[in-house]
């Protein structure tokens, strides 16, 4: 049973992992491309840097959002049908 538990704790680690991911690698892009726009022109407004990686996270929360649904739906699922080994 401890067996289930660990491997149950790695899983939602990985899974968070997984729906984080793309978030979080959209908004590190936005950055890294409105950073070099930045050194190479000069400008340094900080609204500059906010607000083109809060629309692409947003826009890539939504292209992804089936996608994270799906996988949340099935752990929860799993998790749920799991319930009964767990108790003594």
């Amino acid at each position: 049973m401890e067996e289930k538990l660990i491997g149950l704790g790695i899983e939602t680690f990985k899974i968070a992992l997984y729906l984080s991911m793309p978030i979080l690698m959209a908004g590190l892009l936005a950055g890294l491309a409105v950073s070099i726009f930045q050194a190479t022109t000069q400008i340094n407004e900080q609204t500059l840097s906010f607000v083109p990686k809060i629309l692409l996270v947003i826009v890539v929360a939504i292209f992804t959002m089936p996608w994270m649904m799906n996988m949340m739906i099935e752990f929860t699922t799993k998790v749920i049908t799991m319930i009964p080994t767990f108790i003594f």
